[in-house]
C-alpha cells in the first residue's frame, strides 16, 4: 500500500515537472517570438530612413549626371580635351552608383517584407558589402576632380604651376583613390580609418540594423 502511495507521488511529481518544463518552454517561445519581432521592427525602421536616404541619393545622381552630359557635349573640342574626359569618368562612375543605390532600395524594399530573422541578416550583409562597394567606386572620382581644368598647353610647357602643384595633387589622389578601393573590405573594418570614412548615416543604419538582428541570437543563447 505504502508503494502504491510512493509511486502515486511520483508519478504526480513527474507530472507536475513536465507541466513546469512545457510553461517554461511556452514563455521561452513566447519570449523570443517579441524580442525578434520587435528587434526586427527596429531593424526595419532604421532600413527604411536609409531607403528614403538613398532615393534622394540617387535623384541627386541623377541631376548631377544629366548635368555632366550637358557641360561635355557643348566641351567637345580639343582645347576642353581633359574637361571631357575628366567630366565623363565622373559621370560614368556617378552612374554605377546610381544603379548599385537603386539595386540598394529594392534590396531593403526585400528585406522589409521578410520575415525570417536569418534571411534578413543574409541580405542586411549583402547591403553592408553593397554599400562598401560603392564607396571604393565613388573614390575613383577623386583624381578626376583635379584633371579637368588641364590643358594640353600646360603640360606641353611645363608650367611651375602644373610641375609643383597640379601634378602632385593630381598623384596623390590617384594614389590614395586606388588605396581606398583596394582596403575598403571587411578585413578593415574595425580599423581607426575606415570608421571615420564610413561615419556616415548610410553606413551607421546598415550596421544598426545588422546590430538589432544579431541582439536576437545573443538573446537566445542567454535564455
Amino acid at each position: 500500500m505504502e508503494d502504491l502511495q510512493l509511486n502515486e507521488l511520483w508519478k504526480q511529481y513527474d507530472r507536475k515537472l513536465e507541466e513546469a518544463r512545457i510553461i517554461n518552454l511556452q514563455s521561452w517561445a513566447l519570449n523570443l517570438q517579441n524580442f525578434e519581432f520587435l528587434q526586427t521592427q527596429k531593424a526595419k525602421s532604421k532600413l527604411n530612413s536609409l531607403t528614403i536616404y538613398k532615393i534622394i541619393l540617387v535623384v541627386l545622381g541623377i541631376i548631377w549626371v544629366a548635368f555632366l552630359a550637358y557641360l561635355i557635349y557643348y566641351s567637345i573640342t580639343w582645347p576642353k580635351l581633359f574637361f571631357v574626359i575628366s567630366g565623363g569618368a565622373i559621370a560614368i562612375i556617378t552612374s554605377i552608383a546610381i544603379i548599385v543605390y537603386i539595386k540598394q532600395v529594392w534590396l531593403i524594399r526585400q528585406i522589409n517584407n521578410l520575415d525570417s530573422v536569418v534571411d534578413a541578416q543574409e541580405k542586411i550583409a549583402r547591403l553592408q558589402s553593397s554599400t562598401m562597394y560603392v564607396a571604393r567606386i565613388l573614390f575613383l572620382q577623386a583624381p578626376f576632380y583635379c584633371s579637368w581644368f588641364l590643358t594640353a598647353d600646360m603640360i606641353k610647357d611645363h608650367t611651375a604651376g602644373f610641375l609643383l602643384i597640379i601634378l602632385p595633387v593630381f598623384l596623390f589622389f590617384t594614389w590614395t583613390s586606388l588605396w581606398l578601393y583596394r582596403n575598403i573590405n571587411t578585413r578593415n573594418m574595425e580599423k581607426k580609418w575606415f570608421k571615420i570614412l564610413f561615419s556616415s548615416r548610410e553606413w551607421v543604419y546598415v550596421t544598426r540594423a545588422m546590430s538589432f538582428l544579431n541582439e536576437i541570437d545573443d538573446f537566445k543563447k542567454n535564455l
